[in-house]
């Protein structure tokens, strides 16, 4: 076996390739990977780590309704939600001996690795929310984060993410190589998400990110260099620069389709009583449609919206394999240049309390507006701080200064770009050329196995 890591920059290009000079120079092939849709971290990943289409292993987003619940779910863990073999099962299979660690790579608890990490805040009774990991095996938890610090989640996610939780995944990769030497190592480098999505996607606006990531990326090609590791780098999609925002809850509300319930004088979105909403994730929703004779009244409406790209009843989700019972009634797929919010109460003053904060969770959609702070707030600095003294306090406290201003987010993914320049990638150090490009993404699995078992 050849020992073998996987470095994943979320959001690399070719185009942006060219702007990181360590990574550049280290690049001998460079492959396009043809995206899967919907182009989303957890769609892409699965399918990457299985080798099979959504349809097949279930993941049809970064989160979907859950029908037997009436609820929607963003961002679950558990591993059994994915309705295929993994990568590691199938390595295991060549040679039992074979080992893996994954590294921040999703849907990453109670599943087969023998070693990952995981990000798994805290939430005591007192509302606060405070950072840490889930790892296996359990007792890497604390030992990690006694020799490395706490595991930056502010840093992660949200409008203070910086590069710091990037480094802090590829050293918990250096951490654990050094004490388990697994075969094979998945690492997860989130950082070009965040800038591409709140700052823009020209290579000139992001430098600075650009250059920290390439250095993180440098570090880690060095150092398992050095353990005579085989590499591969890859991404999950490229993102597109965006200017329109979409509501589709919102239009299908003013239809009197969408129903809501009231709580303390704010709007929740009631999905169990609505005849049809949407689970907007990035530049793609997954309509669910409580009655099938309202199908085609559905249909008409979303297809006088200006910014869908096209729409998928289920017999059309078959040609891009997302025909999965998970998947919405119709999917909506955005114009490269607009993309799909949550929103659907049309008075800002009645939005839920969670909209204005960092909330992944109860969102009932994706909502990038989280990496900004309002601009309306004079002294947002002065607000956080009293905040967070509250919370150190172990009082209550809601950190409400995230913006409602959907035209804030400057870039996207999840549709297929038109453009190959906005494909993600595979790059390897091989001289030779590939048996294919562009790579299709159910290739992905075969091409790691190939590396660790020649």
């Amino acid at each position: 076996m050849q020992k073998t890591v996987v470095i994943n920059i979320v959001g690399l290009t070719s185009a942006l390739l060219k702007a990181m000079p360590n990574l550049s120079k280290w690049a001998k092939q460079v492959n396009t990977i043809k995206p899967v849709l919907p182009a989303v971290t957890c769609s892409a990943q699965t399918t990457y780590l299985t080798g099979k289409w959504p349809s097949e292993h279930g993941i049809v987003g970064n989160g979907w309704y859950f029908r037997d619940e009436n609820e929607i779910k963003f961002w679950r863990q558990s591993n059994r939600l994915v309705q295929a073999p993994k990568i590691w099962e199938m390595a295991k299979e060549i040679n039992p001996n074979c080992t893996t660690a994954n590294l921040f790579w999703w849907y990453n608890m109670n599943s087969s690795v023998d070693y990952g990490i995981t990000p798994r805040p805290m939430y005591p009774a007192d509302g606060r929310k405070i950072p840490d990991i889930y790892t296996q095996p359990g007792d890497l938890r604390s030992q990690i984060q006694s020799d490395l610090g706490q595991f930056p989640l502010f840093k992660f996610w949200g409008p203070a993410t910086s590069i710091a939780s990037s480094q802090w995944i590829a050293d918990s990769a250096k951490w654990v190589d050094l004490r388990q030497d697994p075969t094979l190592t998945l690492i997860y480098l989130p950082h070009l998400d965040y800038c591409l999505q709140s700052v823009g996607t020209k290579p000139e606006e992001i430098q600075k990110d650009l250059q920290a990531i390439d250095q993180v990326c440098a570090d880690l090609i060095d150092y398992y260099t050095a353990k005579n590791a085989k590499i591969v780098v890859l991404s999950e999609y490229g993102i597109t620069p965006v200017s329109q925002p979409i509501h589709l809850n919102r239009l299908l509300r003013e239809k009197g389709l969408l129903s809501v319930r009231e709580e303390l004088g704010l709007e929740l979105l009631d999905m169990g009583a609505s005849e049809a909403f949407a689970v907007a994730d990035h530049q793609i929703a997954h309509i669910y449609v409580r009655s099938d004779a309202n199908i085609s009244k559905v249909r008409s409406i979303l297809e006088n919206v200006d910014g869908i790209d096209y729409i998928l009843d289920k017999e059309d989700q078959k040609a891009f394999h997302l025909n999965h019972s998970r998947s919405g009634d119709l999917v909506a797929i955005a114009d490269p240049h607009a993309w799909f919010t949550y929103y659907y109460w049309l008075d800002d003053k009645r939005a839920p309390d969670f909209a204005r904060t960092v909330d992944i969770h109860r969102k009932p959609g994706f909502d990038p507006v989280e990496l900004f702070i309002d601009p309306k707030i004079p002294l947002p600095k002065l607000k956080i701080a009293s905040t967070l003294l509250r919370k150190q306090l172990g009082f209550r406290y809601l950190l409400d200064v995230i913006p409602l201003d959907a035209n804030l987010v400057k870039g996207s993914h999840g549709c297929i770009p038109p453009n190959t320049c906005d494909h993600p990638v595979f790059i390897t150090q091989k001289a030779e050329p590939s048996e294919e490009n562009p790579l299709l993404p159910t290739d992905i699995s075969q091409l790691i196995l190939k590396e660790i078992f020649n």
